[in-house]
């Protein structure tokens, strides 16, 4: 036998008829279980108010993480994805685009500046891959000023990786 399951509408009425006082309580209890809710709990109250500053001091966590990147394949990415694992963590907190494409762009930028550019590792190249579809994407989901904007700097990242990097062909990913 489990806890039952309730749906998010049904918690959210619940929620509505307790008390200020009690629903800190909860929430606090809730923060103390896993470190995920704590963090959730942490970004929503003091960093929700200006997204774009918090992935800014984001960016330089992303870039120091990247540039410790080993040289050997298998643990370069390995890596890599417990970076990604971070960084898609950040953006699932914010739930905004724009974060979104600020990081992976990040991400991608350091990718192509700090990874072994000879590598025939081919889990090393596919993470940089995935991660430049997934830009594409959610550039298109963007109001159509901040498109405009990104997709430059996204076809200048795509230059300059098709450049330093051998393997990869732009003509896969361009927007």
């Amino acid at each position: 036998m489990g806890i039952k399951q309730y749906g998010l509408q049904e918690v959210k009425k619940e929620l509505q008829q307790l008390n200020g006082k009690q629903v800190a309580e909860l929430c606090l209890r809730m923060a103390r279980y896993k470190k995920e809710n704590k963090e959730l709990l942490a970004y929503l109250l003091f960093d929700a108010d200006d997204e774009l500053a918090f992935a800014e001091s984001f960016k330089q966590d992303i870039g120091l993480a990247v540039s410790q990147v080993p040289s050997q394949s298998y643990v370069a990415a390995k890596a890599l994805r417990k970076t990604l694992k971070l960084v898609n963590k950040y953006i699932k907190f914010t739930g905004s685009k724009q974060v979104e494409v600020e990081l992976l762009l990040r991400f991608c930028r350091n990718y192509v500046e700090y990874v072994d550019r000879r590598t025939s590792h081919k889990p090393l190249r596919l993470i940089l891959i995935k991660q430049l579809e997934k830009v594409k994407k959610a550039i298109a989901k963007l109001h159509e000023d901040l498109q405009f904007d990104y997709t430059q700097e996204f076809d200048a990242l795509l230059d300059d990786a098709v450049t330093r990097l051998p393997w990869l062909h732009k003509h896969d990913l361009l927007l």
